[in-house]
């Protein structure tokens, strides 16, 4: 379970930025995440709960998280598609030359004071 790891890295990150901010409490914090970036949101907002609820910051804080679709991209006949459903191969052409263009992030896009 590496989400737990992944939360200590968005609690340093999110008290790093209310520090400079002058910011004494977080209400919430939203994070963007891939569909195929490994995570699992559940796992995710359960380490949350349990760390968040440690720091005077960020006690009682929600973690929002929005799930962002993967999407696949073919270079031989330049289509984009679903990197789920289709995997590695362009539905398209059937071409096994692509890339993944996104799903794959992890960030924090706000923070709610």
């Amino acid at each position: 379970m590496h989400e737990l790891g992944i939360v200590f890295y968005i609690i340093r990150d999110v008290k790093k930025v209310a520090q400079e901010n002058g910011v004494q409490h977080i209400n919430a914090v939203v994070m963007n995440i891939g569909e195929v970036s490994t995570i699992v949101p559940e796992y995710l907002t359960d380490c949350w709960r349990w760390a968040a609820d440690k720091e005077d910051l960020l006690r009682g804080c929600e973690l929002k998280v929005n799930t962002l679709p993967a999407v696949s991209y073919c270079e031989d006949c330049k289509c984009e598609y679903e990197t789920v459903r289709y995997g590695k191969t362009c539905p398209a052409c059937g071409s096994e030359n692509t890339f993944l263009l996104k799903g794959n992030e992890v960030e924090i896009k706000e923070i709610e004071v």
